[in-house]
Order: structure tokens, then C-alpha cells, then sequence
């Protein structure tokens, strides 16, 4: 008798220990699934700016090589990401694929002036700088004009602002969710000890030796939690560069590495804090209420 209820219990206990690994396994994944929403929303943004760039048409009858000239220092500028030159022959036959037809043959002459693209960095990417770095450029002696698509730049800055903040508030907001559900399932699990835990109470036991198998406890599914939350992210990346390399690409693996550091640690800590609570709440409740808790 007293070995099947030994075997009963510990059923319980190891039922009970994987129900808690599995609610906080869960609980990681969703956060780690909001925190790659976060970071490829931050990609992408920044795949989207440095898109954005300007044309820097050049003047006729300069030269060739003063045009390249121009290039280099463009590329030596701090804000400048990348430029491409294009010629006027070149511009013709761009233009002339998106017309379908042959407009210089129909006018007899080339209009199109040769330029120079310019694509920036994301940081500069916006109304406080381009106008500035616009008067630089045309400055320039070669330089005929400069051109961007300032509505565009505003738009794309301003939906990136909104997105951001949502974010960010979907993000905190969640947190709090996740500790709440973490806490309540270690609470359930420390509630079933309670009497174990003022039995070692009774018989001397300090609440720093009580305490620390369940800290410890509590690390462990923190860790066991993490891991199986990795494996499942791990598991929508594969999915996700099978279905949509280019948004996969446009993070580095480093930055994959930290956001497993952070669910790891986030699952260490929210688990050891919720165990000490839950705990300490036990260490100081009234004996007479342990029966109506």
C-alpha cells in the first residue's frame, strides 16, 4: 500500500513538474515569436529606408571621368551606403523597357542626362537630414539637380514610428501577461508543498534552507523551458527560410543568438522570481489558513 501511494505521488510530482516546463515552454515561445516580430519589423524598416535614395543628375558635356570622380566622394561620404552610375544610354534602355517602346528612335535624339543613384544609410534616411545633405550635393559644380521623393520618405518614416510603438506596447504588455502566467502556474505548483513546507517549518528548518530547492527547482524548468522554446523558434526559422529566405535573410545569426540568450535568461528569471514569491508567501501564512488557501 504505502508503495503504490509512493508511486502515486510520484507521478503527481513528475506530471505536475512537466506541466509547469510545458506552460512556461509556451509562454517563451510567444514571447520569442513577438521579440522576432520585433526585430524583423526593425530589419525591415531598415531595408525599406536605405532603399529610399536620390538621383543626382549630372550636367551636359561633363566628362566621363569627372563624373567618376564625383562618385568616389560621394562614396566617401559618412550617409551614403552605395551609388550606381547610370549613363544616358543606359537611362534610355531603362526607360525604354518600362515604356515598351522606343522613344529615342520616335524623337531622334537621347533627352536623358546621365546620373549618379544614391542610396543612404537608414539612420539619415529622413526629413531632418536629406534636406541638408541635398544642398551639399547640388552644390556641386558638375551637379544639374538633385531629386528624392520627399512624400514617400515621410510616409515610410511615419508608418515605421506608428509600428514601432505598437510594438513596443504589444511587447510590455505581454510581458506582463507572461509573468502573470508563469507566477499563477509556479504558485499552483508550490501551493500543492504547502504543508511540506510548514512541516520542515515545525521541525526547524530555516526559510533560506527551505527556500532553496525550489529556487533551484525552479532555475531548472526555467532552463528546460527555454530550451524547448528555443527548439521551437528554431524550428519557425527553418520554416519561415524555407517559405521566405529573403525576410529570413535580412537578420544576421548573431542577432538570432541574442534573442535565444534572452529567452533563456528571460526563462531563468521569471521562473526564480515567481518561485520566490510564491514561496515566501507560503513561509509567512498563517498555519490556520493553510486549510482554506
Amino acid at each position: 500500500m504505502a508503495q503504490q501511494e509512493e508511486k502515486y505521488t510520484r507521478r503527481r510530482l513528475a506530471s505536475s513538474y512537466i506541466t509547469t516546463v510545458v506552460s512556461i515552454s509556451l509562454v517563451l515561445f510567444l514571447l520569442g515569436t513577438v521579440g522576432l516580430v520585433l526585430l524583423y519589423s526593425q530589419k525591415l524598416s531598415q531595408h525599406v529606408k536605405e532603399n529610399l535614395g536620390m538621383s543626382v543628375t549630372i550636367r551636359e558635356g561633363v566628362r566621363e571621368s569627372e563624373v567618376l570622380k564625383l562618385q568616389k566622394r560621394l562614396d566617401a561620404m559618412p550617409w551614403v551606403k552605395s551609388t550606381r552610375y547610370i549613363t544616358a544610354e543606359q537611362a534610355a534602355r531603362e526607360m525604354e523597357q518600362d515604356l515598351g517602346e522606343d522613344f529615342v528612335e520616335f524623337l531622334g535624339f537621347n533627352p536623358l542626362l546621365p546620373s549618379i543613384e544614391v542610396k543612404m544609410h537608414a539612420d539619415w534616411a529622413n526629413m531632418d537630414s536629406i534636406p541638408a545633405l541635398e544642398k551639399k550635393i547640388a552644390a556641386q559644380p558638375d551637379v544639374k539637380e538633385v531629386q528624392y521623393q520627399k512624400s514617400l520618405i515621410n510616409l515610410v518614416n511615419d508608418n515605421v514610428k506608428r509600428i514601432s510603438v505598437v510594438l513596443t506596447g504589444f511587447s510590455i504588455l505581454l510581458m506582463v501577461i507572461a509573468f502573470a502566467l508563469i507566477n499563477n502556474t509556479i504558485r499552483l505548483a508550490v501551493y500543492s508543498r504547502r504543508f511540506l513546507i510548514r512541516t520542515m517549518l515545525l521541525v526547524g528548518a530555516t526559510q533560506l534552507f527551505i527556500s532553496r530547492p525550489f529556487l533551484l527547482r525552479g532555475v531548472m524548468q526555467g532552463i528546460f523551458g527555454a530550451t524547448v522554446a528555443i527548439g521551437l523558434l528554431s524550428a519557425l526559422l527553418w520554416y519561415g527560410n524555407a517559405e521566405l529566405p529573403e525576410l529570413i535573410n535580412l537578420a544576421e545569426l548573431n542577432l538570432y543568438l541574442l534573442l535565444f540568450a534572452m529567452v533563456l535568461i528571460l526563462g531563468i528569471t521569471l521562473t526564480w522570481i515567481s518561485n520566490l514569491f510564491a514561496v515566501r508567501k507560503f513561509l509567512r501564512i498563517d498555519p490556520d489558513k493553510l486549510y482554506y488557501y
